[in-house]
C-alpha cells in the first residue's frame, strides 16, 4: 500500500517525502479534530466501577 502511494505522489524523493509528511499530519489532524471527538461518547472509557476497597468476600477481618 505504501509503495502504491509513494509511486503516485508527484515530484522527486524530497517532494514525495514532504507530501507524505503533510498527508500524515493532515490525517492526524482530522483524527484528533473530528473522528476521536465523535467516537468518544461511544467508547466505554468513563464507565468505571469503584468499590469501597473491601474485598469481594466480606470484611477486612478475614485477611488478618
Amino acid at each position: 500500500m505504501y509503495v502504491w502511494i509513494w509511486r503516485h505522489l508527484p515530484g522527486n524523493a524530497w517532494v514525495k517525502a514532504l507530501v507524505s509528511l503533510l498527508l500524515v499530519l493532515g490525517t492526524v489532524y482530522v483524527l484528533f479534530q473530528y473522528v476521536f471527538p465523535w467516537a468518544e461518547p461511544l467508547l466505554p472509557f468513563n464507565d468505571v466501577t469503584v468499590d469501597n476497597g473491601m474485598p469481594a468476600g466480606g470484611a477486612m477481618t478475614e485477611w488478618r
